[in-house]
């Protein structure tokens, strides 16, 4: 298939947008990157270039183009020489070139006396997810998750003191005494170990008595001197059974693919340096 060069264009206009959006300057004048500008020389005649912005700052216009060569090889000095010629007649205006590959030796001497940017604008490759002395830099993290639930009282029956109740409290021992309640609203106090806690809070506490083991336990605690409260109620007890289910981990795994956040990668051959532009506006910079 036929190769004209737009979806590179477009590709290229997608990077340098971002990066134009994470300056200041940019961000206050919302400069936008016009794709196929058509710019009238000196001489009358049309010049069309793939990629244009242009902004004001204390008085000046400051214009700049990009030419996009989506080539398989190095980009040879005649593709400068063609640049140099569709801007010679066109006052200031900063000419920058791009491409996938790199350039020639001639290229690049003569980019440079012209004062010409080369960039290789191009999508990621694994050297992007290496740094200068060739460390590895973390490209996937997979996060292994165990989540333990709290164990799940399936029933509490608390032995209430008679005596204490028949001695301290109007309540007929002789009729069903129920205590219904949320988790959270019944508490235990123990007085000898200066312990007061919930059944919300037990339930957390008897998720680590089963240790690796999972499924239903029975557990029997006894009291010299302890109580149980509910609202406005109080009561003496001496014991309590507790029967009580834990459940297994719950495992789930999340995997963060930074390659699938990466866009592409420009790198600035004259100043040696690279950025690599990520998905939601980041951009991270470092030597080639």
């Amino acid at each position: 298939m036929y190769n004209n060069g737009r979806e590179y264009e477009q590709f290229v206009a997608t990077l340098q947008q971002a990066l134009l959006n994470t300056e200041m300057i940019t961000i206050q004048k919302n400069i936008q990157i016009e794709l196929n500008k058509k710019i009238i020389d000196n001489c009358g005649i049309e010049r069309e270039f793939d990629l244009y912005w242009e902004y004001e700052l204390g008085g000046l216009i400051y214009k700049t183009i990009i030419e996009c060569k989506d080539y398989n090889s190095n980009i040879a000095v005649d593709k400068i020489d063609a640049l140099i010629g569709k801007t010679r007649d066109i006052p200031d205006l900063r000419a920058v070139f791009a491409t996938k590959k790199g350039y020639q030796s001639g290229a690049k001497k003569k980019a440079e006396h012209n004062k010409i940017d080369l960039l290789i604008i191009r999508e990621q490759n694994d050297s992007d997810w290496k740094d200068v002395d060739g460390n590895s830099l973390i490209k996937i993290i997979d996060i292994a998750m165990h989540i333990n639930m709290p164990a799940q009282i399936i029933k509490f029956e608390p032995h209430i003191d008679g005596t204490w109740v028949e001695k301290n409290t109007d309540i007929d021992l002789s009729k069903s005494l129920t205590m219904s309640g949320l988790n959270n609203e019944i508490f235990i106090e123990d007085i000898d170990r200066n312990e007061k806690y919930s059944l919300l809070d037990l339930s957390n506490r008897l998720t680590t008595l089963g240790s690796e083991e999972y499924g239903p336990f029975l557990k029997h605690e006894k009291f010299d001197n302890a109580f149980i409260y509910y609202k406005d109620t109080k009561l003496k007890i001496d014991s309590y059974l507790c029967e009580y289910l834990i459940a297994e981990p719950s495992k789930n795994s999340i995997v963060i693919d930074f390659s699938k956040e990466l866009i592409g990668v420009v790198e600035y051959l004259q100043r040696g340096r690279k950025k690599s532009i990520f998905k939601r506006g980041i951009i991270k910079e470092q030597k080639i």
